[in-house]
């Protein structure tokens, strides 16, 4: 899944890419995909893209009356062309969501692979007119995220840290990779309860959170879209990387195994040795 650091760098190609050019085409190829109906996505023919930005993992193309905003979910991504195909398209009989063109000739392809189409596009006149911008809470690389306020949202909490991290009605753009990887380098249990940490995990957590994601912004910079994923996957030190050693310690790196998705960590720097067993059989391996 596209999160922060990818999808931020995706924006930064599409801002230096797209800013002063027009819209000559929106073709909607799964009308599932489309979460609006008001104002119409075609009202976005000819419109002048002023800027594109980011709010949490959602891309924001804006335009003087009309955004064109979409969210990747877990198997989209944008499928940039110079040259954009004058093919036909023919709903649901490709990957292919949507294509966009401009009038440099220019565009690109929203996909989503697998039969599971979770990707959401949205024609709005305000970015909070999407429901889940609006519930979105604080970008963690703001200036408005603060050791305090990262310590005020985990005041009281019993929820894992592993989930709080990933809701992103608390910290808006980490999903489960990043959450391994801001874990394993606040050496801390993705059980662990919010409420628990000291004020010296709160920190170590708050450090692990900005450096973490400043190094994988830095790393998506300037890629072009079709680079974004390799780079991502290059740059993880635990998540995906089940069966290696870790880079800290040398131990293996281990998962657990969740209906739809994996946990990656390192038993020596995070759970004082203790294997975590697959949630499938929902126990603790001594």
């Amino acid at each position: 899944m596209p999160e922060m650091p990818e999808v931020q760098g995706l924006v930064d190609f599409l801002d230096d890419s797209l800013t002063g050019l027009r819209f000559t085409r929106v073709t909607m190829a799964s009308f599932a995909a489309l979460r609006t109906f008001a104002p119409p996505i075609g009202d976005l023919q000819g419109a002048e893209v002023t800027e594109v930005l980011r709010h949490g993992k959602f891309v924001d193309i804006a335009t003087a009356e009309i955004r064109l905003v979409f969210h990747l979910a877990k198997a989209g991504w944008l499928r940039w062309y110079d040259a954009l195909p004058q093919t036909a398209l023919k709903p649901g009989r490709s990957p292919i969501a949507l294509r966009v063109g401009f009038d440099d000739g220019s565009g690109f392809d929203l996909t989503e692979a697998g039969t599971r189409k979770a990707l959401a596009v949205y024609a709005v006149r305000a970015p909070s007119d999407v429901p889940g911008i609006a519930r979105l809470g604080t970008d963690p690389l703001s200036d408005d995220f603060t050791l305090d306020a990262l310590a005020e949202l985990l005041e009281d909490r019993r929820t894992q840290i592993k989930g709080l991290l990933r809701d992103q009605s608390t910290i808006a753009g980490i999903g489960n990779a990043y959450s391994d990887e801001i874990l394993h380098v606040a050496r801390m249990s993705p059980y662990a309860p919010a409420a628990s940490l000291s004020e010296a995990d709160v920190a170590r957590l708050y450090e692990a959170i900005r450096e973490t994601l400043r190094d994988a912004v830095s790393a998506a910079s300037g890629r072009p879209p079709a680079d974004l994923k390799d780079a991502k996957r290059r740059g993880m030190r635990v998540h995906g990387r089940r069966g290696e050693s870790c880079p800290v310690c040398g131990d293996v790196v281990r998962s657990v195994f969740f209906a739809d998705r994996s946990m990656e960590y390192c038993p020596t720097c995070q759970t004082g040795d203790k294997v975590l067993a697959d949630r499938r059989r929902s126990r603790l391996l001594k």
